[in-house]
């Protein structure tokens, strides 16, 4: 039962959708929080004094009209910061843990071709006549 379960585990879909589904999510609050208080204000601030931020009004004058740029910049470059960090903490250390397990192991060696096995079929037939002789 423990063999099978390790099994299941070391399947690399598994690995991938749990590394992507809990570190993920728990992660993303924290890198959300750091590129909100970093980049957002400084997007702001290229957006002028007097703007809300890098974005621009679609009907003037009316604030929920606002079409805020530095939000989708911001999502995105979470986005991104997210993808390394799991990819270099995650996933680059199980990809060369599953290379190092498979150094140990040998590869299986293919069944032969047909043609092989009617040629060694014929060398084992070929011997055995000249043993009767």
């Amino acid at each position: 039962m423990l063999k099978g379960f390790k099994e299941f585990i070391m399947r690399g879909n598994v690995v991938d959708l749990a590394v992507a589904v809990v570190i993920g999510a728990a992660f993303a609050a924290i890198v959300d929080t750091v590129v909100s208080s970093i980049i957002t204000p400084l997007l702001n601030a290229a957006g002028g004094v007097e703007s809300a931020g890098l974005g621009f009004h679609i009907i003037s004058g009316q604030g929920d009209t606002f079409v805020d740029l530095s939000a989708i910049i911001n999502a995105i470059v979470v986005f991104l910061i997210t993808a390394a960090v799991v990819y270099l903490i995650f996933v680059v250390p199980m990809n060369r843990f599953q290379e190092r397990r498979a150094r140990g192991q040998e590869p299986e060696p293919e069944a032969p071709a047909e043609d092989v096995l009617l040629l060694q079929e014929i060398r084992d037939l070929l011997r055995a006549r000249q043993g009767n002789v």
